[in-house]
């Protein structure tokens, strides 16, 4: 299938722009004859090239579910064609914003500039200054399965494209690859924040801290802005502001080696990485330093309600994404 080969392509560049995509967040899909074609669950877009990542789909049953309120719209996996699925893997845990918006291509994305805006208690005020050209809406935070789906139904209009997923992200619509794509670039060059400076890490004290550990110096320079950056680490040590910061990191960011987390932020110096961590730690650690250096310390931030993380966590599709690695 044409198309989708071209979706492959976009999703795997799509993918390895860390301010767009961190992961395996993010997802892509293509409506075909009936079948949508989904990201599965836990995979990365940038594999798009390399492995077959594409869950098949019934479409007319997910949205006849939808319309019910049916529960297997938690994880969809009653909706998977299973004569056409070669993988046996399960489709992504964000499938019901596919389905909802009725154009053959979508494409989303944790992009850390549209997170900067949407964390804001005004976000959809001021984005309504950056969007004004677009077809948009703004959805407020909901868990992904039956909750997201119930806020974008009661925000989605005809002909909208382009949605804001409050703390959370971004997903752009059309009816070919080439104009999602394009749809995209024009809606992150819209949205675009100024980047604070971050000092570099001190490496040499990373070194002598890692001596005799089982830590390493995070490999990016931008994840070190998590412990450099004064504001950043205020921010990410106690708070949480979106979806796949609490699922990886946890509630806030560690500052100590106690209980042994996956990253660790040293104030004025750096980051460490566990050498056994998921490969979705740094870049998620990179991409909470990202958001973070997108905001000011005056900003009306909104973060997640311990409510909202406790129904992540214990979340089964979220559970099932978690087993899963790169």
């Amino acid at each position: 299938m044409v198309e989708l080969d071209k979706l492959r392509t976009l999703s795997a560049r799509v993918g390895a722009d860390p301010l767009l995509v961190q992961a395996a967040g993010g997802n892509t899909s293509l409506k075909d004859d009936g079948v949508m074609w989904i990201k599965a669950s836990g995979t990365w877009l940038k594999d798009a090239l390399a492995k077959d990542i594409f869950v098949p789909l019934d479409h007319a049953a997910i949205l006849a579910a939808l319309a019910t309120n049916d529960p297997a719209c938690e994880s969809c996996t009653a909706f998977v064609r299973t004569d056409l699925n070669s993988t046996g893997l399960r489709p992504s845990i964000e499938t019901t914003v596919h389905a909802l918006m009725p154009q053959r291509v979508v494409v989303h994305v944790h992009c850390v500039n549209t997170i900067a805006w949407a964390i804001r208690a005004d976000g959809e005020q001021r984005l309504s200054e950056k969007l004004a050209g677009f077809n948009w809406a703004f959805v407020p935070y909901a868990r992904p399965g039956l909750p997201l789906a119930g806020a974008i139904s009661s925000r989605m209009r005809p002909g909208v494209d382009v949605l804001v997923l409050g703390n959370h992200g971004l997903a752009v619509a059309a009816d070919s690859v080439a104009d999602a794509e394009a749809v995209l670039e024009r809606v992150v060059a819209a949205v675009n924040r100024p980047v604070r400076d971050a000092l570099p890490p001190d490496r040499q004290a990373l070194a002598k801290l890692c001596a005799g550990t089982t830590y390493k110096p995070a490999a990016m320079d931008e994840t070190h802005a998590l412990a450099t950056d004064p504001l950043a680490l205020k921010r990410g040590k106690s708070l949480v502001f979106y979806p796949d910061h609490v699922v990886f990191l946890g509630v806030g960011v560690a500052t100590s080696f106690d209980g042994q987390p996956p990253l660790v932020a040293v104030p004025g110096v750096g980051v460490l990485i566990r050498n056994d961590a998921k490969p979705a730690i740094e870049p998620m650690g990179r991409c909470l330093a990202d958001v973070m250096r997108r905001v000011e310390d005056n900003d009306p931030l909104v973060s997640l309600t311990g409510e909202d993380v406790d129904r992540l966590v214990n979340w089964d599709a979220e559970k099932y994404r978690q087993t899963l690695k790169a």
